[in-house]
C-alpha cells in the first residue's frame, strides 16, 4: 500500500509525518514558550546537555499540590513538545497529559506522578528512536534502503546513545531535583509511533530501570509502506531481548485509519510472539481502536488506558 502524494498530504495534516521525522518537531536551540497547563505546573530543564546526544529541552509536569515532601512515580515520555499544550505545538494538537494524569491521581487510580517530557530534536528523531538492535536483522535490499532514506544515510544510529542519555544522565538529574520513587516498579516510559518503538526498546535494553512501557501506534514498518522485513527484524530482536514475562507492565495499541491502518499485520505478529513468550494479562495488553488515526487527538482520547496499565494502582 504505497503512500501517494494525496496520502502524504493527509498524514501531514494529521500530524504523522513530522512525528515520523520528515519535518522538524522543534529542537532545543529554538526559543519556545513554556507550555501552559490548567492542572499542576511545568518546570523546564532548558537545553539539557549530554555526553551522548544533542542538548534538548525537558519539560517536567508536576501535579497539583506537589511540594517535594511526598515521593512520586515518574513517567518518561518522548516528543515532549507535543504533550501538554496545543497552543505551543506545530499542529495545534497535544496529548493533554496534565488533565488526564491529574484526574487519575485525584481519583487514586494513579499514584502521585511526575511526567518528564523529553523533546525530540527534529532532524535526528528517526536516528534516536529507531532501535539499533533491529538493524542487524534487516536484510540488504529495499528495507535497508528505507532506513537509509529515513535518516541513516546522513547520520548514524543514535538509539543506544539516546537511551544512555535517559538512563545515565536524565533520570539521575530528575531523581536529584524532584522527590521521586527511583525504583523500577515506579518508573515507566511511553511514546507513540517511533516513540512507541523506542519505548519498547528501552524496556528491553534497560529492564532494571523501567518497570513499564506504553507503546501507542507503534511504527513497526519503519517507513511509509507495508513491508515484511522491518517488522520481522523487530520480532527477531524481541525474541532475544524481551525480559521474562510477568515482571514488567507492557501496553501496545494501534488505530485503524491513517498511518495506523498499515500496522495491522505487524502488530498481530508481535501479539502472537508475545503470547508465545508467555506475555498476557494482567501485565501485558494489546488493543485496537477502530476508526482512530495517527495523531495527538487520538492518543489523548485513550491516554487513560496506558497510564492505568503501566503505573496504575
Amino acid at each position: 500500500m504505497p503512500l501517494d502524494d494525496v496520502n502524504r498530504r493527509r498524514l501531514l495534516a494529521a500530524g504523522a509525518l513530522p512525528l515520523l521525522g520528515l519535518a522538524g518537531g522543534g529542537c532545543a536551540s529554538t526559543p519556545a514558550p513554556l507550555p501552559r497547563v490548567a492542572q499542576g505546573r511545568i518546570e523546564r530543564i532548558a537545553d539539557m546537555p549530554s555526553r551522548h546526544v544533542a542538548p534538548r529541552h525537558v519539560d517536567v509536569w508536576l501535579p497539583a499540590g506537589y511540594d517535594g515532601t511526598r515521593p512520586h512515580a515518574v513517567l518518561y515520555m518522548h516528543d515532549g513538545q507535543m504533550l501538554f499544550d496545543a497552543a505551543t505545538t506545530w499542529n495545534k494538537q497535544s496529548w493533554e497529559v496534565a488533565p488526564t494524569a491529574q484526574r487519575l491521581i485525584d481519583a487514586q487510580a494513579l499514584p502521585d506522578l511526575i511526567v518528564v517530557g523529553v523533546w525530540n530534536t527534529g532532524p535526528t528523531r528517526f536516528n534516536e528512536y529507531f532501535p539499533q538492535g533491529f538493524i542487524e536483522h534487516v536484510p540488504e535490499g529495499p528495507a535497508r534502503q528505507v532506513l537509509m532514506t529515513r535518516g541513516f544515510a546522513t547520520r548514524p544510529p543514535l538509539a543506544d546513545a539516546y537511551l544512555r542519555f535517559l538512563v545515565e544522565e536524565l533520570k539521575p538529574a530528575i531523581d536529584a531535583r524532584f522527590r521521586t520513587r527511583p525504583g523500577r516498579e515506579h518508573t515507566a516510559i511511553a511514546g507513540s509511533s517511533m516513540g512507541g518503538l523506542i519505548s519498547l526498546y528501552a524496556l528491553c535494553e534497560h529492564p532494571q530501570v523501567f518497570g513499564g512501557a506504553a507503546c501507542l501506534s507503534t511504527h513497526w514498518i519503519g517507513g511509509f509502506e507495508r513491508n515484511a522485513e522491518i517488522p520481522a527484524a523487530g520480532r527477531a530482536y524481541l525474541r532475544r531481548k524481551l525480559p521474562p514475562p510477568g515482571q514488567h507492565r507492557l501496553y501496545l495499541d494501534r488505530g485503524t485509519t491513517e498511518l495506523d491502518a498499515l500496522y495491522d499485520e505487524a502488530q498481530a505478529q508481535v501479539d502472537t510472539l508475545m503470547r508465545e513468550r508467555g506475555f498476557g494479562p494482567p501485565t501485558f495488553v494489546s488493543r485496537v481502536f477502530e476508526g482512530e488515526g495517527h495523531n495527538e487527538r487520538a492518543w489523548a482520547k485513550r491516554l487513560e488506558l496506558p497510564l492505568r496499565h503501566v503505573l496504575g494502582r
